[in-house]
């Protein structure tokens, strides 16, 4: 079965995982999903993936985070660019998330960066998603 929109369904199943309070997530892997895991993992988002093969295109597992209190750390995830409407921003006019509170994740030519690492660099590009 051929997915439409693969960065999509890595947001709908970390979001679900969350939702039921699981430790660990497996998707499909592919070089742009382990990208936005390592940003989501630099910005402290998540603990961790790696790739586990599989024989076929391998399997991305991510370790997600928790706080001491049992609450997500993640809050939210939203995909703003679509395969069919795609969103891109000009270098330097990534606007903040959530007042600052949150990081968008973009695709550049100097690779997959958060908004604030894009505007450092004026680097334009597609606006994947946002997290907060």
């Amino acid at each position: 079965m051929s997915m439409s929109d693969p960065i999509s369904d890595l947001l709908t199943r970390i979001r679900n995982a969350l939702l039921t309070g699981r430790e660990r997530v497996e998707v499909p892997a592919s070089r742009l999903k382990e990208e936005i895991c390592a940003v989501l993992q630099r910005e402290g988002y998540i603990e961790g993936c790696e790739v586990v093969p599989d024989g076929k295109q391998g399997r991305l597992m991510i370790r997600l985070k928790y706080t001491s209190d049992g609450s997500p750390v993640l809050q939210g995830l939203r995909r703003v660019s679509k395969p069919s409407l795609r969103v891109y921003a000009k270098g330097g006019q990534v606007r903040p998330v959530r007042s600052g509170l949150g990081i968008s994740i973009l695709t550049t030519s100097h690779g997959v960066m958060t908004g604030k690492q894009a505007r450092e660099r004026n680097a334009g590009g597609e606006v994947l998603c946002e997290v907060w």
